[in-house]
């Protein structure tokens, strides 16, 4: 089989640092037929292959072992319906150049994450997703995809053909095949007015339910060893895109760019060599947060550039265990004698239909927790999974947790479809690597 594209042997690391690979056949396939050309060579020999986009997934799941494909060449929108409203694109295609292009055709997604320089293959199999909404994730707005089997079929599926596809490979961990095309159910371009505030611990947990009521999505902050939020309202304001009052642009610089990145990277680096400072310099950066109002095209509100490297862990509860779970992690840290620098992230979402979505079935309750990646963060982040296990939370598939697939089996009630599948589509494992070997078994 001939495949174009093909590079010395070569090294891949994640955005995190934590996962490596050397030795890897890099090839850079331009299509789908050159994805197949591809997977079934490697089929041939005995090796395995993974699609790896940006190294932003904080777990090994897309670490190859023999050989990486790179999706460099299989970026760009490739069709637009707008009687359905949906997009297709290249499954390469990271999303921050997705919403340039939809915001250029006058469309947008419903929902997203705050992080878009995922590619859409990476930012779906993983489960990304936002916060409030009607959507809780990328996944549940996918109505079409296109992907290359471990058997070498190309493989289109819709609602109308390989239903079962769809429905299962929405968060498909890049186990069931390589992706090459999906297609987005899409709405028109709106705005969103966003509303920062800081307020007290107590302020936040009492209102925190008449604020996710109110708003369409709401992202909260808490700054360990403070008694301080930040809280980030977002609400539609139309599709009327002349209503959008943006920051000026050296307000956003200055808060976005310099604070947010420049001086936070500093303080948090700083901070790893000092770690006794930590608590008094949370206390301050928590007072200092000051309120703020604009209003912008959706996916410029959804989404934050992040320079500074950090480690994260995630997991999703049951929304009403949600405040209960943040209140015992506050009191499980604050009793371990632990100095953490960065925020705890807090966000809601409601159910959807993808069986392996952090929220397949029930309203979720998300809990982030980061630390900078030059700390450790093995006996934090154990602590507070032990509080995530303990309401059945889910953990976030591109991010660090200590789950086996006997630990996962219990919490997906399709579970086992899943698996079906995967036998199906990849009999030879041409797709796995340890880490799906750990969360899927062998």
């Amino acid at each position: 089989m001939k495949t174009r594209h093909r590079t010395p042997p070569s090294t891949w690391h994640n955005w995190s640092g934590l996962e490596s690979a050397s030795g890897l056949q890099v090839i850079t396939p331009g299509d789908a037929e050159e994805v197949r050309a591809a997977v079934v060579e490697a089929r041939t020999a005995g090796r395995t292959v993974k699609a790896a986009g940006t190294g932003h997934s904080f777990t090994a799941i897309a670490k190859p072992a023999h050989v990486q494909l790179l999706p460099d060449r299989m970026r760009g929108i490739l069709e637009v319906d707008r009687v359905a409203m949906t997009v297709t694109a290249l499954a390469g295609t990271q999303l921050k150049v997705f919403n340039a292009e939809l915001e250029r055709l006058g469309l947008s997604l419903h929902n997203m994450g705050d992080i878009a320089e995922q590619t859409l293959a990476g930012a779906i199999s993983t489960g990304t997703h936002g916060t409030g909404g009607r959507a809780s994730g990328l996944a549940a707005q996918v109505v079409g995809l296109e992907l290359v089997t471990g058997t070498g079929e190309i493989l289109r599926a819709s609602a109308s053909e390989n239903a079962d596809v769809l429905d299962l490979a929405r968060v498909g961990l890049g186990a069931l095949g390589v992706l090459t095309a999906i297609t987005f159910a899409v709405e028109p371009l709106f705005v969103l007015r966003a509303e920062e505030k800081p307020m007290s611990w107590e302020e936040g947990m009492a209102g925190f339910d008449d604020l996710t009521a109110a708003s369409d999505h709401v992202d909260m902050y808490w700054f360990p060893h403070a008694d301080r939020l930040l809280t980030k309202s977002y609400t539609r304001s139309g599709t009327d895109l002349s209503v959008a009052e943006p920051l000026p642009r050296w307000r956003s610089w200055v808060d976005d760019d310099l604070l947010a990145n420049t001086v936070f990277g500093a303080q948090t680096a700083a901070l790893n060599r000092a770690p006794r400072a930590i608590p008094a310099a949370n206390r301050f950066a928590a007072r200092m947060i000051g309120a703020r109002t604009y209003s912008d095209l959706a996916h410029r509100v959804f989404t934050t550039e992040r320079r500074v490297v950090f480690r994260e862990m995630e997991y999703a509860v049951p929304r009403e265990a949600g405040l209960v779970a943040l209140s015992e992690c506050r009191a499980a840290f604050e009793r371990s004698g632990l100095s953490v620098s960065f925020p705890v992230e807090i966000r809601v979402a409601p159910a959807d239909d993808v069986p392996l979505s952090t929220s397949y079935g029930r309203d979720s309750f998300y809990l982030a927790f980061h630390t900078h990646h030059r700390a450790d963060h093995e006996a934090y982040f154990t602590l507070m999974e032990s509080v995530m296990r303990d309401h059945g939370g889910r953990p976030h598939w591109g991010k660090l947790h200590s789950l086996d697939a006997d630990d996962l089996a219990p919490l997906y009630p399709r579970f086992g479809d899943f698996l079906a599948l995967r036998e199906r589509l990849d009999p030879d494992r041409v797709f796995t690597n340890p880490y799906l070997d750990r969360v899927l078994g062998a």
